[in-house]
């Protein structure tokens, strides 16, 4: 019963989240330096997630063959790769990481 009430519990403060978005005014939100905290928001969560998802293990820090795949593709950014390159190199470079036993 308590994954129900956990489950009811998340979709209300969903519904309220969105609600009080609907409470601020629009020139509020027209402003620039939230319009520039707006579109950073989305990169900061994102890099964050990828070095928890990479570093990370239960509760401990671990480098492995995942941080030689995003070293790989810090390189091919800087080299102004597109893309798929750059996605195509952390995925060659881990794999062959993780064949050579790291």
């Amino acid at each position: 019963m308590t994954v129900w009430i956990a489950i009811a519990a998340t979709a209300v403060g969903c519904y309220l989240v969105k609600y009080v978005g609907l409470l601020i005014p629009a020139g509020a939100l027209e402003r620039p330096l939230v319009r520039q905290l707006a579109a950073l928001l989305p990169v900061a969560l994102l890099a964050a997630l990828t070095a928890q998802q990479t570093f990370g293990s239960g509760s401990s820090l671990v480098v492995d063959a995942r941080a030689a795949g995003i070293a790989a593709a810090a390189l091919a950014l800087l080299l102004r790769a597109p893309f798929l390159v750059v996605v195509g190199a952390a995925v060659a470079v881990t794999a062959g990481v993780r064949a050579l036993g790291g």
